[in-house]
């Protein structure tokens, strides 16, 4: 089996256009929820999100034109590759056939198809654009970006909701493990902010109603109420390890293992005693060869709904034991940046992989008053120095796709 290095990372999230800008953000317990900009939301309970504010995809290696054929996920996506492609220098050292491409979306182009839909209904068949279709499928975040860099290797875009980038990530490990590429760009993009999803995750009780933005999302938190939305773009570039040492390439972590289960309980609610999360979590943990002594930290999912909290706390103690689990510190990002459904995963494993670059924990914002249910050490409030050699980034999805990556420091 190969071993595979992370090489380049790039994101696009409500608070940072940059991997440094995110970091630093994130280490100051910066919030970047704020009231919705991008519609009138006088009739809607959710009035907040946490946007992407000032994206100008020229700045990342866009023409106009070419953006304005892509849905706004797609324009995030390349954005997020472009900033880990230049990161790693990986484009021209590896055979175009064994460059692979996994970059998915939980929901794809939403936007494109909530606005394509309003012209159809007050205009005519005639007037939706012939782009509609190219614009609103899920696999065109990859399909641009293999386009973009000539990568004719598998391009595999897989899409199990919030946890699609982790998947994501996880596939592409698997295919250089196992030889069937060399690298790999991986992760996930969203861009979901639009009336037919806020209306349709408030109606299904998802949302966080609170008007405050420095109140509504809670992760771990005893007033959590629902999620807050966001959106953004993760990308990650991995490649077969030695492969990576001899060309000089600077690693960030090494993908040491990972772990893909399903609950098969319920479309929306997860298992309320955590054994599927738990098991993806052995899962992880024991690919990397973890002997349950190693200094862990996890990135939790921490949605900051009332199930997920209190039944990814039973996971984490189902998956590493009482003890280790009350030693081992957990934080999670969504109340920095909400929850980027399908790029979530790929944003928290480069807060993971940080985290053991730096020696810094990014805090849990808002964690004001515990919930008994929420027991662990869930670094509220500011960073905190840590130094772990493993870290977990877990993520659940809707229809009960659990993923976790492990990552250990480089």
């Amino acid at each position: 089996m190969k071993r595979v290095a992370v090489t380049g990372i790039g994101i696009i999230s409500p608070i940072g256009q940059s991997v440094e800008d995110f970091w630093q953000a994130l280490l100051r317990g910066d919030c970047g929820i704020g009231p919705l900009t991008r519609f009138d939301t006088s009739a809607y309970k959710v009035k907040i999100a946490a946007e992407v504010k000032g994206f100008d995809p020229t700045q990342h290696g866009m023409e106009a034109s070419e953006a304005r054929r892509m849905d706004l996920f797609v324009q995030y996506a390349m954005a997020a590759a472009h900033q880990a492609m230049a990161d790693s220098a990986l484009a021209g050292t590896v055979p175009a056939e064994r460059l692979a491409v996994n970059v998915s979306s939980g929901i794809g182009g939403i936007e494109t198809f909530f606005r394509e839909s309003e012209k159809l209904l007050t205009r005519g068949p005639g007037r939706v654009s012939p782009l509609c279709i190219p614009m609103l499928i899920g696999n065109m975040a990859a399909g641009n970006i293999a386009i973009r860099y000539g990568a004719k290797g598998p391009c595999i875009p897989v899409v199990t909701a919030c946890a699609t980038s982790t998947h994501a990530i996880g596939e592409a490990y698997r295919l250089i493990r196992h030889g069937y590429a060399d690298a790999a760009i991986a992760g996930g993009s969203e861009a979901s902010v639009n009336p037919i999803a806020i209306a349709g995750f408030t109606n299904c009780m998802a949302l966080s109603e609170q008007p405050d933005p420095m109140a509504a999302s809670l992760p771990f938190d005893a007033r959590r109420a629902g999620f807050v939305l966001g959106e953004g773009a993760a990308v990650v570039v991995l490649e077969e390890y030695e492969r990576a040492r001899s060309r000089g390439a600077h690693i960030y972590a090494e993908v040491a293992g990972y772990g893909a289960t399903c609950d098969a309980y319920h479309i929306t609610a997860p298992d309320p005693e955590g054994q599927g999360a738990a098991r993806a979590m052995t899962l992880a943990l024991e690919e990397a060869g973890d002997d349950g002594r190693q200094p862990l930290y996890v990135n939790a999912h921490g949605t900051g709904t009332p199930l997920n909290d209190k039944t990814e706390t039973l996971a984490i103690k189902h998956a590493l034991g009482e003890a280790r689990a009350r030693a081992t510190p957990i934080s999670s990002i969504k109340g920095a940046t909400g929850h980027m459904l399908g790029a979530a995963g790929g944003a928290e494993g480069i807060a993971a992989m940080l985290a053991l670059r730096d020696g810094m924990l990014p805090p849990t914002i808002h964690l004001d008053q515990p919930d008994p249910a929420c027991d662990l050490d869930y670094v509220p409030h500011t960073a905190r120095p840590w130094q772990a050699e493993l870290a977990l980034s877990t993520s659940l999805g809707f229809g009960g796709h659990n993923g976790v990556l492990a990552f250990r420091r480089a």
